[in-house]
This record gives structure tokens, sequence and C-alpha cells, in this order.
């Protein structure tokens, strides 16, 4: 820091000043205690004054004096400088025990009259002012815990338990303080003080406007917070009216025009990195919207709505959304494995481990604020909240009881749990507040299926069952009707050598809740066969049942009506599937076989007529589009490594599009929201579909006639370009022709055996051993190893030996050749055959067999041509 006295610039280094003049400055410091006047600290600070109201000057100051002094925060600080100017120092020296050397009289440093200091103490010691002490120093790690129970000496303890219960775990607490009145009453507030100040923040943070009880919700600050709550102005003035930004249009893509849907397609491109295309189910091609590289670590969902989709990274998640799909939020919650939404997309639960076990945060979407988290003590918890239909509450379940929280303060509904001991399983209705669950059996009490109404926490309708062994719950979308898959025991025997009870075979029961009649009834239907799979009609009365065997079930159907029990419609015998697949817009279902990749498409409402069948080896995803006119079947990268890719199917059962992808992983529909139209509405448009006709063919006859025209003209351009690319390749076949010619006169003499030299004459030693090495014991080579590598491999295999019809007889060359003899020929020919022959006998015990292959025309075709060419091929 700079400071100056009388126009002099000086630096303070720590313990001394020093001038530009290199003179040697004594620094005094002045320290005023809050509870010195005029007799000797307690504190022991060795402070000398003569009245309350003077400054202590210390004049011998240690380090570990000044130490102390700034770890209290009870001390107020004033900083006076006296600056003593050294004269020169003269040649004597001082004696033994003169002590300090008088330099003379100090210099007169004060400024003349009238001096107007026009630089501020901010200006001049910008650092120093940083580190001025204040009255808050030293209390970083101290809160202040407001709003607590006001309680007397008798329920202090307990209180006490209850703060520690809740505090202690963020960190270690080194001091805590309760205030009391006279009476030794609680004042409603408490200090805690913690080990280090981070502790103090994350207690802060977790900890405000923690609900204790519905009287009692803590006010948590840090002790530093009371210098900005004292600067509050009195006057309140409004904010300044922020500029206006334009956002992302996060429902345009619910304007268009024709009502494509969008998909979006991931493929891994490298460990934790998927690449991510954006699609609109255009005709007759579909169009690309967005393509993002990196775009996540694993894999993709949409919100319920389809507003948003949710990547997943390492520091946590990201929501995107709008036409060009901007980022809109994200939410730091390291290691997320799975999120789920809220149904109106108001909330995002995200789920991540800890070594304390699976950590649940819930979050606001908008604000990207923590509303709640939890610790969860089970090793996997995914959907471990399940929301109501309006997001008024969300719920879970624990060991005997169910945990209701209201929305948007997440606090327990009437601050209590409902208890509900041997709780198994429990689920919202879709459409209305109502909760759903069972519980098991018990020695002495039957199992029971229960609906419970909220807020009143009212039981509105019970089932007991009994011999049960497990319950699973369905309902159908539109929350009329409940069914209840009951998994029972057939028959009970005791032995009577011991007390075990034997539990003999199965039987299973779907247990049927009108929900909108009085009293809800409810109607049983007994299937003795295993339940494959189960599944109600999105928009409709139907439901369907896959039971007994996976290579030859049957298939179910019930029609469910007001009033009436469940009557059987039909049943579709020794089908192979083993999954249901409703259309969105019901009455089309896909029976799926996810074991073999085979797929039938019913019309249930014309006579369950088989519209088509259709395969798909190892496909393991199905998902119907939106509006119910598409199905896509996948093959993820996530079950096998090999033939990944998706293939598109309409609602009839024919495919549109086969697209195959390396490393694909997953094939995801854009949801869309619920309509806004009423269900009169909808009814009514349905019966004038017919008025509409005329205008959809007249724009499906456009769109197939641009279609065509633009297939037209990609067609004439690929065709020109393969002409072109062709004429290229016959103009450098031709340009090689003589070389080619030159080269294959040799070869093809070689390779059937033929040559130019007659045998008696001499100098032909050498082509004689070519002809003989290439055409016999070349192809002796070859066969053994072929045969050694079947017999390693433990194959039964066949050996074919290319051959001549010389090898069977000899004749002449043909007129025109006078230059060309067999004489070498034949004779390899004959060895080949005989190598056949042997080899077939010798290879019976091994499974290997041995043929040749006879290439008489094949030599016709090349003598004449030899014929043809014979002045080219001679030179």
């Amino acid at each position: 820091p700079q400071f100056h006295i009388k126009k002099k610039l000086y630096f303070w280094t720590g313990w001394k000043i020093f001038a530009n003049n290199k003179h040697n400055l004594n620094v005094l410091f002045v320290l005023q205690h809050d509870s010195c006047f005029g007799w000797n600290c307690e504190r022991g600070c060795d402070c000398e004054s003569e009245s309350g109201e003077t400054p202590l000057i210390f004049r011998s100051f240690r380090k570990q004096l000044l130490k102390n002094f700034l770890s209290s925060f009870s001390w107020r600080f004033s900083l006076q400088i006296t600056v003593k100017m050294a004269k020169k120092k003269s040649d004597e020296q001082p004696t033994e025990g003169s002590g300090d050397t008088e330099y003379g009289e100090e210099p007169n440093f004060d400024d003349p009259p009238g001096f107007v200091d026009d630089i501020s103490d901010e200006e001049l010691l910008a650092d120093m002012m940083k580190q001025k002490p204040c009255a808050t120093d030293g209390v970083e790690s101290v809160i202040v815990v407001d709003n607590i129970p006001i309680v007397g000496p008798p329920r202090m303890e307990k209180l006490k338990s209850v703060i520690e219960k809740l505090f202690f775990s963020f960190g270690e607490v080194t001091n805590v303080f309760y205030p009391l009145d006279d009476n030794g009453n609680t004042k409603g507030y408490v200090f805690l003080e913690y080990k280090n100040p981070e502790n103090a923040e994350e207690a802060v943070k977790e900890m405000h406007n923690h609900r204790l009880d519905k009287n009692y919700t803590f006010a948590v600050n840090l002790f530093t917070d009371f210098a900005k709550y004292e600067n509050i102005p009195k006057e309140w003035e409004p904010p300044k009216a922020q500029p206006y930004t334009v956002q992302s249009d996060l429902y345009n893509f619910l304007l268009e025009p024709d009502a494509y849907d969008q998909f979006c397609v991931a493929a891994e491109t490298a460990p934790s990195n998927v690449q991510v295309q954006f699609w609109q189910n255009t005709l007759p091609e579909p169009t690309d919207i967005e393509k993002r590289d990196r775009f996540t670590d694993t894999f993709v969902k949409w919100s319920p709505q389809g507003t948003y989709i949710v990547t997943f990274h390492k520091p946590g998640v990201v929501l995107w959304g709008g036409t060009k799909f901007v980022k809109i939020n994200k939410f730091p919650h390291t290691g997320t494995q799975f999120v789920d939404f809220s149904p109106c997309e108001q909330y995002l639960v995200t789920y991540g481990p800890t070594p304390q076990g699976q950590k649940i945060i819930i979050w606001d979407i908008r604000t990207g604020q923590e509303k709640r988290s939890f610790i969860s003590d089970g090793v996997s918890n995914l959907s471990m909240f399940r929301w109501s239909h309006d997001d008024k509450y969300v719920a879970r379940m624990d060991e005997g009881a169910i945990y209701i929280y209201e929305t948007p303060n997440f606090y327990l509904l009437d601050m209590k749990s409902i208890k509900v001991p041997g709780i198994r399983n429990f689920s919202w209705s879709p459409t209305d507040n109502i909760i759903a669950y069972w519980v098991a059996e018990t020695t002495d009490v039957p199992a029971k299926v229960s609906l419970l109404e909220i807020p009143k926490k009212r039981e509105i309708r019970n089932k007991n069952l009994f011999n049960v062994a497990d319950c699973k719950i369905h309902w159908q979308q539109s929350g009329d009707y409940l069914c209840v898959k009951v998994d029972r025991f057939s028959k009970l025997k005791k032995d009577k050598k011991d007390s075990d009870v034997k539990f003999l075979g199965m039987f299973y029961n779907f247990e049927i809740f009108h929900m909108r009649e009085r009293d809800i009834p409810v109607d049983s239907v007994e299937i003795k066969d295993l339940i494959l799979a189960f599944a109600w009609e999105p928009i409709g009365q139907k439901f369907a049942i896959i039971h007994g065997e996976q290579t030859s079930a049957n298939v179910t159907f019930y029609k469910v009506q007001t009033g009436q029990k469940p009557s059987l419609i039909k049943k579709l015998e020794k089908k192979v599937c083993t999954h249901l697949f409703w259309s969105p817009r019901g009455q089309f279902i896909v029976l799926a076989n996810l074991t073999l990749g085979v797929f039938e498409f019913i019309d249930t409402n014309n006579y369950f007529m088989v519209m088509n069948t259709g395969d798909h080896f190892r496909a393991s995803e199905v998902e119907w589009d939106p509006t119910g006119r598409y199905v896509v079947t996948g093959v993820s990268s996530w079950k096998v490594k090999e033939d990944n890719g998706y293939y598109l199917w309409n609602f009839q059962g024919r495919c549109q599009k086969r697209v195959m992808l390396k490393n694909f992983v997953q094939f995801l529909w854009r949801p869309r929201p619920a309509s806004l139209l009423t269900e009169a509405e909808q009814k009514n448009i349905l019966k004038e579909l017919k008025k509409y006709y005329p205008q959809f063919e007249s724009k499906d006859r456009m769109r197939m006639t641009r279609a065509s025209k633009e297939l037209l003209e990609k067609r004439a351009k690929l065709r020109e370009q393969f002409n072109e690319y062709r004429n290229k390749r016959i103009s450098e076949w031709q340009s090689q022709k003589t070389r080619r010619l030159q080269m294959r006169n040799r070869e093809l003499i070689a390779g059937i055996g033929m040559t130019a030299v007659k045998l008696i004459e001499r100098g032909n030693s050498s082509a004689i051993n070519d002809t003989v090495q290439t055409n016999v014991m070349g192809l002796i080579y070859c066969t053994r190893e072929a045969i050694l590598s079947m017999k390693e491999r433990r194959v039964a295999g066949q050996v074919v030996h290319i051959s001549s019809i010389m090898g069977h007889k000899v004749i002449m060359p043909p007129p025109g050749l006078d230059n060309v003899h067999f004489n070498v020929y034949p004779a390899t020919k004959f060895a080949v055959t005989a190598l056949t022959e042997s080899l077939r006998l010798e290879m019976v015990r091994d499974d290997i067999d041995t043929d040749t292959l006879d290439t008489s025309d094949v030599e016709e075709e090349i003598v004449e041509f030899l014929v043809k060419e014979e002045t080219t091929i001679l030179e």
C-alpha cells in the first residue's frame, strides 16, 4: 500500500515503513478495546492508558498478540501512524547496557495550516482497506437459526436433540448457544458455530425454510448476513424494467400444418459420446431438422408432453427445447442415471448414486431451483416418486407408510405420513387424485387392495384377497377402470408330519374396479394359465391378455361396460408373442415376440383381422407414434452389437423404411400434449370426417405428384452420373486392351496348361518345369493347407480341384493353332485326376469330400479366342 506524508511517498511492507530516502521509521499500532477504561485489560493484553477515552499504544508489539486480536471479533481497530526520522548515525558506537540509541529530536511532519488532503483513504490505501477488520471478522462459520420453538427447561433437552439431529450432519459443530430470557425459556433462535465456513454455508442452503412442523419453519442465515440486512433502504424502490428478450418458442412443433410428428435417433459414435439426430416424419422421405454430435453421454429422454428433451452428462443433466433445441436449464447432480418428469412438466426428479445411497433431487424446471432432496438406502429406486395427474402431489413409499408431499413447498401433507403396515406397491389414478395400493397377506389378516382419496385421506373402497402371492396395478388411461392382477396359490396343504404349508400350483385373477359407478363395484376374471402380458386399450373399453406357454400362447380380449361384467369378445390361439403394444388411439394392436423379432398387426374393430405380419430379427424396441399412424421396431446396440437399426411400419403392418445404423442406441417419437378439444367436439369431428376426405386426397395427390417429380429428377441425375462413370471406365478399359492381351498371352496359356514350345526340342526345360509346378505342385500345396485348416477347425468340408477334359482323354489342338502343343499339359491334368481320387478315399474318415471340376466349355471358348487373337498373342 502507498500513502503520502509531507508529499513524500512511503510504502508499508509489513512491520516497518521505509521512505524513499532509506531512513528508518518507527510504526506504532494503536488499538482500542471495548472493555478498557483506565485499568488493566482482563484479556492480558498489557495495555496502558490514562483514561478510557485515550487509545492504547503498544510500544512492544508481538506477532502472536496481533493474531490474538485479529481472531477476536469483539475488538474495534483504529490505526495511527507516527513517524520518527532517524538521524545519521554517529561514528560513536553505543556502549554495552546503554539501551536504545537516541537520534535527537523528531522532525515535524505535520501538514501546514490550510492544507487540504484531496486523496481519500479508499484511493490511497485500496488494498489495505479491503483488509480492514470489521465487527464480523472471525464469525464466517457462525449461523443463526430463527423461529425455533420457545420452550422451558423441562423440554430443553428434547429441543437440543432435534437441533443436533438436523444441523450436526453438515459438519463438526464447535459451539452452540441458546439465548434464554429471565425465566429460562429460549428466545426462539440459536447460534451454531461450525469448524469451517463451508459447512455453515451448506447448512444455510439446505435448512433455510425447512419446515419443522405446521407451526415452525426455520429461517437460517449466516451471522455475517446481518450487515447486508442492516443496509436495507427504508424507502422501497421498484425494480427497473428489464429489456425484453425473445425466448425460443417451446411449442413450435405443434404448429406443423400437416401434423407431421417428430422423432429423434441416437447412435453412439464413441464411448460416452452419443450423436442425436432430430427428424420430421414427412412424406415421402423424413426431413432432417437438427443434428448434434456429442449431445449426451448415455441417452436422451422426452418430457411427457414433448416440450423438453433431457441429456445426461457427468456433472448433471441439461434440458433443451425450442425450434433449434437451445439450452433451457441445467441441473447439477453428479452421476445422474435416471430422470423423471411430473405429468404437467413443472418438476424434474433426478436419481444418482452416492456413498450413502441413492440421492433423489426434485427440481423446479422453470427456475432451476432445488425444491427437495432425499437419500434412499435402496440399491435401485428408479421412479421412487410418483406424481398425481395435476402435479399437486408427489408420493413415495417407505416401509409401512406412504409419504405424500404438497407442491410447491414439498411439505408432508398435514405434516404426517399415512401409516399402512405391510404395503407393497401403490399407483396414482391418471385422471383423479386417488391412490390405489395393496397390502400383503399376513398370518391372520388377508391381503387387501384399497383406494384412498387425496387430500382427505379417505378410504373409498377396499377388497380383501386370500392366498395372494403378488399383485400388479394397471390403471386405464381415462381413469374409468382399475385392474389389479392377482397371483394366487391354487391350493394349500399341510403335511401331517410337519407344520410346513405346501403350495400346489397357481392361478390368476383380474379384479376390475368400475371407478365411475356408485360404490365402485368390483368384477373378477379368472385365468388358469400363466400370464405373460396385460394391456388396456388407451382409448376404448377393451383389454388384452397373453396367457399360456411362450411358444404357443393364447391372446384373449375382453370388453368392459358400465353396469356389466367383463365379457370375452375374442380369443386368438397358438400365437407366438410375448408383448402387447396398443396404438395410442386404440383399435389397432401389435402382438410382438421380442425374442424372435416377429410382429402381428391386428385390427380389433374389424373382427380382429390380422392385417399383416412382419419380422425384424433381434428387435428389442417397439414405439408407436403419438397419432397411431406409424410404429417403429429397433435393434439397439445395448442388446446386440450387430444388425443395429430400425424399421418404420404403418399401422397396417406394411414396412415403409429400413434404416441400418451402426451403434444405434434408441429411437424416440416426440410426445404431444393432450388435445384441448372436448370429448364431444372430438366425436363430432369423427362424424364429419368424410367432409374432409376430398381435401385430404387432393393434398395427397399434390404431394405425390411433387414427390414423383422430385424422384424422377433425382433418378435422372443419378443415371447421368452413372453413365458418365461407366463411359470413363470403358475408355480406360479400351486404352489398356493391348497391355492386357500381352499379359493374358502368358497367363492364360499357363492356366490351361498350353505351351507354345514342343516337347521334342532343346532349351525348353524351364517352360516344362513351369507347367508342372503350376498345374501339379501348386495344386498339391494348396490342397494340403486347405485340409489342415479343416481338421484344425473340426469342420466337414469339400475340396474342389479345377481340372480339364484333358485329364480324362487326350485330344489334338484345333485347326489354326499350329504353334500350340498339348504334349505336357495332359500329363499334368491326369495327375490332378489321380490326386483327387486318392484323396477322396483317404479323407472319408475325416468327413472331407474331394471332387474335380472339368472346364471343357471354358477351354473351348479360350481356344476360340486364341484363334481370333493368335497374331496379337504370339507377338
